[in-house]
């Protein structure tokens, strides 16, 4: 394996090494964004609001807000964002909410797009590469005397095909992560738009329970009006 690798950029050309530098850098794109998404990003969605259901059901807000804080991802920010309007308006707390979302979500969604423009450039660099192969290979037969002409030939399709060979392999890996990562992260904006909506629901109901009532209300400003 390592032996044919090292033969592929022995008579792979210049171009090998732009190819080479494309897949460290979908390398380091992969794993920061596998981080992002499947660790720093990804969460028991069942468990966490049920927990949190709870503390809002008992009037709670304390602990609710508690459990949010400690809770270091993107969904757990953008209710604790919520959670601290509860006593509010339910347009104070959609508001709250809609802003923190606005934060969070490019940190779930970013660099993932990057991963199919990295496949598209793998293949570019390996069609480049062989087209310069080609290049050679005629370029070589033509100044060449007839006993040569045979081995120039080859070496230079050598040099195209090692080049198509390399560019579409990291396409090939790049084009499948992005499916993967793409999945994943349209699977955790699909869960926080379903959440927060439900807690808003949540809040808005329960929100008598909290202690001191909603400090301005629709319906404080329609009793206002007719008095």
């Amino acid at each position: 394996m390592f032996e044919f690798i090292g033969t592929a950029f022995d008579k792979g050309g210049g171009n090998m090494f732009i190819i080479l530098a494309t897949f460290v850098f979908l390398l380091g794109l992969l794993v920061e964004r596998i981080v992002v998404l499947y660790f720093k990003s990804n969460v028991d969605k069942e468990g966490f609001t049920k927990v949190l259901t709870k503390h809002i059901l008992s009037g709670d807000l304390k602990g609710a807000l508690k459990l949010c804080s400690i809770s270091n991802f993107p969904l757990a920010r953008i209710l604790h964002a919520g959670l601290m309007k509860a006593k509010e308006s339910d347009e104070a707390v959609q508001a709250a909410l809609d802003e923190a979302a606005l934060r969070q979500m490019p940190l779930i969604e970013k660099r993932t797009g990057f991963l199919a423009m990295i496949g598209n450039v793998a293949v570019l660099m390996g069609l480049l590469g062989t087209i310069m192969g080609l290049i050679h290979a005629f370029g070589a037969v033509a100044e060449a005397d007839a006993s040569s002409k045979a081995t120039e030939l080859a070496g230079g399709i050598s040099e195209a095909m090692y080049n198509t060979a390399f560019g579409l392999a990291v396409a090939i890996l790049a084009i499948i992560a992005y499916g993967f990562l793409q999945a994943k992260s349209q699977a955790l904006s699909d869960d926080i738009n379903e959440t927060t909506v439900t807690m808003l629901n949540l809040i808005t109901a329960n929100r008598d329970k909290f202690g001191d009532g909603p400090s301005k209300s629709r319906g404080g400003d329609d009793e206002a009006d007719e008095e």
